[in-house]
């Protein structure tokens, strides 16, 4: 036999040893832009809904404020921003209800009342999670840190 006939085959070969954990990464960077994605949508919802409090007189718009944070609107209407994302994971300070942390603070040259919007909670649920042999397989389930925004609102 010639050296030729025993390389045969040695490429699919090679590419079947290498496509699973290819094709594993490759689901992983996928996950993994899918949760930044998910987190800077959620960033930008509270940044939304603090930036719409500024313009309402303190204890007003919280309803809207909360489908700002939500649905991404103020009617509540459509689907949620991030699957998942519950009434109880989004909470609204101000002057009127958190008096500790945002009361009317006095700078010496007038007074600055801050609203503050947090999302605290949310979990990442990923694509890719297959139960194997009693074992949970795929991208694990990321809770994410309190995502929160504090601006200075009218009096």
């Amino acid at each position: 036999m010639t050296p030729r006939k025993h390389q045969r085959g040695v490429a699919a070969v090679e590419f079947g040893i290498l496509i699973i954990p290819l094709t594993l990464m490759l689901f992983g960077l996928t996950e993994y832009g899918r949760a930044i994605y998910q987190y800077n949508t959620l960033v930008k919802a509270t940044r939304d809904a603090t930036r719409y409090l500024t313009t309402v007189a303190p204890g007003n718009g919280w309803g809207a404020a909360s489908c700002l944070a939500r649905y991404g609107n103020t009617t509540c209407s459509g689907d949620v921003l991030a699957f998942g994302l519950t009434p109880g994971m989004v909470e609204i300070c101000d002057a009127t209800n958190c008096a500790a942390t945002h009361a009317v603070v006095d700078t010496g040259q007038g007074s600055v009342n801050l609203v503050t919007v947090t999302i605290s909670g949310y979990q990442f649920q990923s694509l890719i999670n297959f139960p194997l042999a009693g074992l949970s397989v795929g991208a694990p389930n990321i809770t994410f840190a309190d995502i929160s925004n504090t601006m200075r609102q009218a009096l």
